[in-house]
């Protein structure tokens, strides 16, 4: 069966995002410094060759065990879930040829009819909850892996679901001190993680944690 994983960029003190990164202020980032906040966050994957390409930013990047370990998470994701605020904000900075290639599966109150991009991305958009979702990314991921691609909302609802088998987290060496936490709103009786593997850069501590 398809293994559910979450691969996501955290800071120091448990952010995935910094406080002002919202829809509102996408065109502002300098607002609460948020811009360069989440540029630092997310840094050591803007220099990889396999997200450039994937992007289609400038060419060229770095190669070797980080840019390896971002092209297998890409490649064993046969669909990706996120949540409505996710989607929002990469709508209006992804590239036409959207960077997943596979079915998106979009958590949403929105009705709204799904939305085909080139390169093989369709964005599906779900009004009757986390469990629907991920049904249907089951049916469609082919036997491949799902990524539940965040944001911090859809994550704690799968974590809550006791549905994810593994934990990829880059850890970067920086601290927010506000902004949208991973872990909240947490249920007492979540699944126990051990750790799998370690890979140490200047950029992040990239960790990869299975079930226990």
């Amino acid at each position: 069966m398809s293994k559910v994983f979450v691969n996501i960029g955290l800071s120091l003190d448990g952010y995935m995002a910094p406080e002002g990164m919202t829809i509102e202020n996408w065109d502002t980032p300098d607002y609460k410094n948020w811009g360069a906040q989440w540029g630092a966050l997310m840094g050591w994957v803007l220099k990889q060759q396999y997200f450039r390409e994937n992007l289609q930013f400038v060419p060229g990047g770095e190669t070797g065990p980080v840019n390896d370990m971002l092209r297998n998470t890409m490649e064993r994701s046969g669909a990706n879930i996120m949540g409505k605020r996710m989607f929002e904000q990469g709508e209006c900075s992804w590239p036409e040829e959207a960077p997943f290639h596979t079915p998106v599966y979009v958590l949403t109150h929105e009705k709204r009819e799904p939305w085909v991009r080139p390169g093989g991305t369709t964005f599906y958009f779900i009004n009757d909850g986390a469990e629907r979702a991920l049904e249907l990314a089951r049916e469609s991921a082919g036997g491949r892996d799902i990524r539940i691609s965040g944001g911090a909302d859809a994550i704690q609802q799968y974590l809550n679901m006791g549905v994810v088998d593994e934990l990829e987290i880059a850890l970067a060496p920086l601290l927010f001190g506000s902004g949208r936490r991973l872990f909240e709103n947490a249920h007492e009786s979540l699944p126990q993680f051990r750790i799998d593997k370690v890979l140490n850069t200047s950029d992040a501590t990239h960790l990869r944690y299975v079930r226990a």
